[in-house]
């Protein structure tokens, strides 16, 4: 019977997990804090950052809400971040992208400073994670280990395949699995809109990652008996006459054919937000000096 890989579950593991380390940062008279940058109007986008505060609220991470007009100029924007970045009682920061058409995502994620980029996308980070020595792993590329991980699919000798090569997930995914390291040691093939023959490439291996942003791309045809899939892609399509979310998987034809599989909804998504509160926890021990144990 096909495991069905409940992330939800293994998100509230991560967030009990946290307790004890966010208690020793208590004891030390230290609260983490997240500060969250809004500067949209799109609905998903509001949606996303009070999801975010609530998680912060069921663990004890005091969220700070900054909400800016769209139509701003981009200096106020960096000078909102300018101004967190020089706070010493905000241990993290997330601008939620995306920002508006007038300002370059590429910017705002320069001007974060590095210890408190809980995203992890900094050119610093990525240097530092490509090297083998990351300080924040991004939150989806780290949620999807820990998924692998409560699944007990192991990564060592194994062939993956990543649809997708994104600076958020597809490539520090893959630089992530290539390393020595645990939940590492695996081959890495990279796929993308320029991929001849994905069927090929994705019936060959041991685990497959599909993170690219296409609707049900992957199906049950181009898998081999016992793969294992994570469906990182969270995509709102009409049927019927009505609203869904769909991954980049075809979850039945799919679900058929693999050993574990990740849904969706319930499947990554819930990571990604638990491995942000992990980063504000590990940015705000950096900051504080003050060592914890981290799930």
């Amino acid at each position: 019977m096909t495991h069905v890989i409940d992330g939800d579950a293994v998100a509230a593991d991560v967030r009990d997990g946290l307790s004890d380390a966010i208690g020793t940062l208590d004891d030390a008279g230290v609260t983490p804090t997240l500060a969250t940058v809004l500067m949209s109007d799109d609905p998903a986008s509001e949606t996303y950052v009070s999801m975010k505060q609530q998680d912060c609220a069921e663990v004890g991470i005091e969220a700070r809400d900054v909400e800016l007009d769209p139509e701003a100029p981009a200096e106020e924007l960096f000078g909102t971040v300018d101004d967190l970045n020089a706070d010493p009682d905000v241990n993290g920061i997330l601008v939620q992208m995306p920002v508006p058409d007038h300002i370059e995502d590429r910017d705002v994620i320069r001007a974060i400073d590095p210890a408190k980029d809980v995203d992890g996308f900094h050119p610093e980070n990525v240097g530092r994670l490509v090297a083998g020595d990351p300080v924040f792993k991004p939150c989806t590329p780290h949620g999807v280990l820990k998924l692998l991980d409560a699944a007990d699919v192991a990564t060592e000798g194994a062939d993956v395949t990543i649809v997708g090569r994104s600076n958020i997930v597809g490539k520090p995914l893959a630089n992530l699995l290539v390393q020595k390291a645990d939940y590492g040691n695996a081959t890495v093939t990279v796929c993308h809109s320029r991929t001849d023959d994905l069927a090929e490439k994705t019936r060959r291996a041991d685990v497959v990652i599909a993170a690219v942003g296409v609707p049900e791309l992957v199906d049950g045809s181009m898998l081999s008996d016992g793969t294992v899939v994570i469906d990182v892609g969270v995509n709102r399509v009409e049927r019927d006459g009505e609203s869904t979310l769909v991954g980049d998987v075809e979850f039945e034809s799919a679900k058929a054919t693999a050993r574990a599989i990740t849904p969706v909804p319930g499947g990554v998504g819930p990571m990604t937000r638990a491995m942000l509160l992990y980063n504000t926890v590990k940015a705000t021990s950096r900051q504080a000096d003050v060592p914890v144990s981290l799930p």
